[in-house]
């Protein structure tokens, strides 16, 4: 997922996606421990995935949070 993709998203698909994200990432961790994935490269991208939208998360919280204490 892009950064461009990710800015578009509202608050609450944020947190609907992280949740899709993480539990997807689970899913192949568990899958890659009983038999090795056919492109492992995405664990790395599913956590990068879910670090992305985190961020953009506490971006926005904490700019909330600079506009309501003005």
């Amino acid at each position: 997922m892009k950064n461009a993709d990710i800015r578009a998203l509202s608050i609450e698909d944020l947190k609907t996606q992280i949740k899709t994200e993480q539990t997807s990432g689970q899913t192949m961790r568990f899958a890659h421990a009983i038999s090795p994935l056919e492109n492992p490269i995405r664990l790395k991208q599913a956590r990068k995935n879910v670090a992305r939208l985190l961020t953009e998360l506490k971006r926005r919280e904490n700019e909330q949070a600079t506009n309501s204490a003005n």
